[in-house]
């Protein structure tokens, strides 16, 4: 594979990397927003390791130009043993969602394994020629754990498996990975194309330097 190649797959490694450490960081993979009652809405931020509790109380005034607004904002660890079931009726929630949140820290791993993967593959012609595959197969890798963290939110929102679930809509955590997840696979995709290409000689995925192995 030619150098442009693996700095192309170098750009876009690093862009879907971003974007998954960004959806691990946020909170809200799943929003709930609870029907108002006694003037006072909540809306619960869910992220793969904190619960965001948003609390929006409105009272109005004496005259219909004035009134108390009062807004709090809390966060804590998520989900938590007792508080939130994990020992009972919601094991196996809290398993699953636990083991969403360590799909995309592996992720992450293989990701900055690629990245390391194509930093020493660049430094000679012969490395170039082989690397690719050791690349694509860490691509892959990485896309497959944000795809198995994606499939237990999903199906949790789904089948509504944690109390307030049923009224649950995806954040932009959630779109994060998403995002995520679909590049990634575009670029193992390309990675294979190009360095099947390569193999067999074609000038634009090879270079000026293309070859054609020999067959005795």
């Amino acid at each position: 594979m030619r150098k442009i190649s693996y700095v192309i797959t170098f750009l876009a490694v690093v862009v879907s990397l971003i974007f998954n450490v960004l959806s691990l960081k946020r909170v809200d993979w799943l929003v709930v927003k609870t029907p108002e009652v006694l003037r006072t809405q909540i809306t619960l931020r869910y992220g793969l390791t904190t619960l965001c509790e948003l609390k929006h109380v409105n009272i109005p005034g004496s005259d219909n130009n004035s009134r108390l607004e009062y807004t709090s904002y809390d966060c804590r660890p998520f989900p938590k043993r007792v508080q939130d079931g994990c020992e009972e009726e919601n094991s196996n929630f809290c398993a699953a969602w636990t083991s969403a949140g360590y799909a995309v820290e592996i992720s992450i791993g293989f990701a900055v394994l690629a990245l390391f993967a194509i930093l020493i593959g660049v430094s000679t012609g012969s490395r170039r020629r082989r690397i690719w595959k050791a690349v694509a197969g860490l691509v892959a890798l990485h896309a497959v754990m944000q795809i198995v963290a994606f499939a237990i939110v999903t199906d949790t929102m789904r089948t509504g498996a944690f109390p307030t679930f049923e009224d649950a809509k995806p954040g932009t955590g959630y779109i994060f990975n998403t995002f995520a997840w679909i590049f990634s696979v575009l670029i193992a995709a390309g990675v294979v194309l190009t360095g099947v290409s390569a193999d067999k000689g074609h000038k634009w995925a090879a270079g000026n330097r293309a070859y054609r192995r020999i067959d005795n």
